[in-house]
């Protein structure tokens, strides 16, 4: 029998694909029933299947790339391209939120007062916590470039270093944006001002904890010697989403909390 010699993976028959549509099916049938009866165990269990789809996903194929030498060079180019199309699907994600908040902020209804912020909203000073939140994401995407250049240049201790301080830096973010929405006077449910706020920024913050995540995974990988100079394209994405997640948060500070307010 002939053998068909070619540089692209053939994966194998994966059951996670399934089970990541019947985690994704539990988490929003899930959601439904928590906002309307207050019962939070097909959502907790949806979300609890995702989590472990993520960690047996991300195994499987970092097997197939470090141990099975399956990630050729046209590989990685398939995978960077797909990586590069994921995050243009997020910018598009996030555009559909600042048409919502500039739809009613440019103009608001009469609903509203005729006035932005809506009458009764006392909004959040844009140069307290906001700004400092920001100071913290600009320096994190400071150290993972640096991480980033030290993998390239063989410097593994500046990478843990590099890596470790982001991963710090964004965890601080979250902490800090969870207490801002503790601390907020106003609601999701507080006028459209309320529901643009809280979904924009608190769909940025779900993104910060998912970079947060890819970073750690990396971080792991880093320590156990599996990136090398020519060798880390999961790095390599994880630095190209917390560069994204990076500016979204300037549109977002520039857009929603300073001129918004």
């Amino acid at each position: 029998m002939s053998h068909t010699y070619h540089p692209y993976h053939l994966v194998d028959p994966s059951p996670w694909p399934y089970v990541t549509a019947c985690g994704a099916m539990f988490t929003t049938l899930g959601a439904v029933i928590y906002f309307h009866y207050s019962q939070p165990w097909l959502l907790m269990l949806g979300l609890s299947v995702l989590v472990f789809i993520f960690l047996v996903w991300c195994r499987d194929v970092i097997r197939e790339s470090t141990f099975q030498g399956h990630h050729t060079h046209m590989v990685k180019r398939g995978l960077k391209l797909g990586m590069l199309l994921f995050i243009v699907s997020e910018i598009c994600f996030f555009f559909s939120f600042f048409w919502a908040f500039f739809h009613s902020s440019l103009a608001p209804a009469i609903e509203l007062g005729t006035m932005w912020p809506p009458r009764g909203i006392e909004v959040l000073n844009p140069f307290s916590v906001p700004l400092l939140n920001t100071a913290i994401l600009l320096s994190s995407g400071a150290t993972v470039t640096w991480a980033h250049h030290a993998i390239i240049s063989g410097r593994r201790d500046e990478a843990i270093r590099g890596l470790a301080l982001t991963i710090l830096l964004g965890f601080i973010f979250t902490m800090l944006q969870a207490m801002e929405y503790i601390e907020a006077s106003f609601c999701i449910a507080d006028s459209v001002y309320g529901s643009t706020f809280f979904v924009a920024t608190g769909f940025h913050g779900l993104h910060v904890i998912i970079g947060t995540t890819f970073l750690a995974v990396c971080f792991g990988r880093l320590v156990v010697h599996q990136f090398t100079r020519h060798h880390h394209f999961g790095f390599e994405a994880a630095s190209w989403y917390w560069h994204f997640v990076d500016v979204v948060w300037l549109f977002l500070y520039v857009c929603i909390y300073w001129w918004g307010s």
